[in-house]
């Protein structure tokens, strides 16, 4: 039970290899921290469906957003600056239009089982 952090040696286990097993696979906390973020932008219907018509389109305006997914532009544009400041998508400005992409490629990942 080597694994076992000190404030919870003194506790009884059933099977202690597993704990130690289990530990390890659960790995650091800000792993774990950010990928529970990053599930968080995931579980909200209209954050999604911005994911997904990035992901599988590419670049796109705020206003294509707003049509795709059936959102008013107001509220795409405070979805990507959750998303943006999550550092899942990025905008790039082409004169007076700033087209969004995805960029975190763990997510895009998670994104292709959808």
């Amino acid at each position: 039970m080597h694994l076992v952090p000190a404030d919870r040696a003194d506790r009884r286990t059933i099977d202690g290899h597993r704990v130690c097993e289990a530990i390890a696979a659960i790995g650091d906390a800000g792993h774990v921290r950010t990928w529970a973020d990053r599930f968080s932008l995931l579980a909200d219907p209209n954050r999604l469906a911005l994911l997904l018509a990035l992901h599988r389109t590419g670049p796109l305006a705020v206003s294509d957003l707003a049509i795709a997914t059936g959102m008013n532009d107001p509220a795409v544009s405070q979805a990507l600056r959750l998303l943006r400041a999550a550092g899942a998508v990025t905008g790039e400005k082409e004169g007076r239009v700033v087209r969004y992409r995805l960029v975190d490629e763990e997510l895009a990942a998670v994104l292709q089982h959808c």
